[in-house]
């Protein structure tokens, strides 16, 4: 297989030392800016990674590592697989992920075929994690970036084994010190940039107000209740609450509650004491599994639901094609239906699925 890669680079120091270090590896690469959204899409018109800024910090990049550079527009393909499961997931009453839902689609889905139409064979990223071919199993596997503050194995755990195959993290046995400071020797322009920290297209964190822009509509306000069904207070509008949420309740009350569920055909949010939040045990849906085609058995895997969650003693069970039951050894707080549960088998990903 010939050694031509197309790096996706967003404009940060990360993929631009992606981009650095397979020349260095003696690839052939060409650059690509994926065009996920226009700003007016992102309802926030500054400090979004997506901007003409981030795409210019690119193009400086390749222009001085002496690579063609393109920009991509996949504009459509995020709107529909990205930004609309994000709004209709919220309004299900769940919790999405769109790192998550981006990766599979756009970034190791459309942005791979894409490269395999140019005649390209891998597709490079700056995400901080590995990839291992285990020749007894025939597989490929997704590993833990030896960086553990900055590891992204949880967002990539739905790849699949054809895009495993074809796909390049080079800064998976790097810190992300390290990579900073070759970046500041090779004079790159974007060197010492933030990183991002929040939803590219929600990047002021005002998920509900994203929310109804995009559908130019207003959530009702409704009933704050407890587990009895005794009316609270009022809520402003089902969407602006999460699993688990004390703060920003707007209730006076004798002692601290907690969101428990969301009644969406009814308009209520349900509170509870924190206790109540503490579960052993939870369903999944749409697995992905990686290190495994299929789990015979029940198997001991260390599991977490959030992406900075530190991970857990669980056992794991398929209990059919698309299903799988995770019964954590200590209670767990709140599970929030449409978030991920992503397994480890030490530094490898066995898989994961969404939580119901």
């Amino acid at each position: 297989m010939n050694k031509k890669v197309l790096v996706g680079m967003s404009g940060g120091v990360d993929s631009s030392m992606c981009a650095y270090l397979l020349l260095k590896d003696g690839y052939e690469a060409i650059g690509v800016n994926c065009h996920f959204f226009d700003n007016d899409d992102a309802f926030i018109k500054d400090k979004t990674c997506c901007s003409l800024e981030d795409t210019n910090d690119a193009r400086d990049v390749a222009y001085k590592l002496g690579i063609p550079f393109y920009v991509f527009n996949f504009k459509d393909e995020f709107k529909e697989k990205v930004i609309e499961n994000f709004v209709q997931t919220y309004i299900n009453g769940a919790t999405p992920n769109p790192c998550i839902e981006c990766n599979k689609h756009l970034k190791f889905g459309k942005l791979l075929r894409r490269a395999f139409e140019i005649g390209y064979d891998y597709v490079a990223t700056g995400h901080y994690a590995r990839i291992d071919f285990d020749e007894t199993s025939g597989r490929y596997l997704l590993r833990k970036g030896i960086d553990e503050t900055k590891d992204q194995s949880y967002v990539l755990y739905n790849l699949t084994q054809q895009q495993l195959k074809h796909t390049i993290f080079p800064l998976g046995k790097y810190h992300k010190t390290e990579i900073r400071e070759m970046a500041q020797e090779l004079g790159f322009v974007n060197a010492k940039k933030h990183d991002s920290q929040d939803i590219c297209f929600v990047p002021d964190g005002d998920y509900a107000a994203f929310i109804e822009n995009h559908l130019g509509k207003k959530f009702e306000t409704g009933d704050f209740v407890d587990l009895e069904g005794k009316v609270l207070g009022k809520h402003k509008g089902i969407i602006r609450y999460t699993i688990g949420q004390r703060r920003g309740l707007g209730l006076a009350l004798p002692a601290p509650l907690y969101v428990y569920k969301k009644d969406i055909e009814n308009n209520r949010v349900i509170l509870s004491c924190e206790e109540k939040l503490f579960s052993k045990s939870l369903d999944a849906c749409d697995i992905n599994l990686i290190k495994y085609e299929k789990l015979e058995r029940p198997i001991r895997v260390k599991a977490k639901v959030r992406y900075k969650q530190a991970e857990q003693w669980a056992t794991v069970t398929q209990t059919d094609e698309n299903h799988i039951h995770v019964e954590f050894d200590e209670p767990q707080r709140a599970f929030a239906k449409g978030q991920a549960v992503v397994l480890y088998d030490g530094d490898y990903v066995v898989g994961g699925a969404t939580i119901m």
